[in-house]
């Protein structure tokens, strides 16, 4: 039986492709979405101030470099 292609050609299509930089993403994934949203309505629930910058916990923290 007959195989789908010969192990001398295995990886070259995807080695030789261009490694395209990924576009940032616009939005929150859903689970900081939702906490964030949570966060909101229950402080509206609770007659409290509701301030326009999102609280640190939040917010995605960017990674740190390694040091040296």
């Amino acid at each position: 039986m007959p195989t789908h292609g010969s192990m001398t050609k295995a990886g070259k299509v995807r080695s030789s492709t261009p490694k395209i930089p990924p576009r940032p993403k616009r939005n929150l994934p859903p689970r900081q979405r939702n906490k964030r949203e949570y966060w909101i309505r229950k402080r509206k629930e609770g007659g409290l101030p509701v301030p326009t910058v999102v609280p640190p916990s939040s917010v995605p923290r960017k990674a740190r470099a390694a040091p040296g």
